[in-house]
């Protein structure tokens, strides 16, 4: 069985400022615009880019440290900063830092000791998002029937 390449999502406006991403699957986020989701809890499109960089590092670390042992701690934090330049709008510095803890026993021990490798290997060779920021791709915005 071979698997399509291909990944999207539809992002529909359901009110001033405020849009909801759906995927093949079916699932669906909320998300807005900054002075829109100031006013409650929802994320940004900059906080969606940052949980999509950490998330996808945490599923490439947890998948191989976890089947060592399960983590008593694990957590991911993604930071970055706003730049406005004559290159436009974007951000820079970007950080992801790992915060894993593992219980005693012999698995445990295992785990701690690839968690620097899995780190690593996930930035070099596996996280797609982050692959494709460092790489440097190009993004083409059309408009249908236009």
């Amino acid at each position: 069985m071979s698997e399509t390449t291909q990944r999207s999502v539809v992002v529909e406006r359901t009110g001033n400022g405020q849009f909801v991403a759906t995927n093949a699957r079916g699932g669906t986020i909320s998300f807005g615009t900054a002075s829109d989701a100031g006013a409650d809890t929802g994320f940004t499109p900059v906080e969606l880019f940052l949980a999509a960089l950490g998330g996808c590092t945490a599923a490439d670390v947890d998948t191989a440290t976890s089947r060592h042992a399960e983590p008593s701690e694990f957590s991911v934090a993604v930071t970055g900063d706003k730049s406005s330049d004559d290159l436009g709008n974007r951000m820079v510095d970007l950080r992801i830092t790992f915060t894993v803890a593992f219980p005693d026993g012999e698995g445990a021990d295992r785990a701690r000791a690839i968690l620097p490798r899995a780190v690593k290997t996930s930035h070099d060779r596996l996280c797609t998002v982050s692959r494709t920021v460092e790489t440097g791709t190009p993004v083409t915005a059309t408009i249908k029937d236009a």
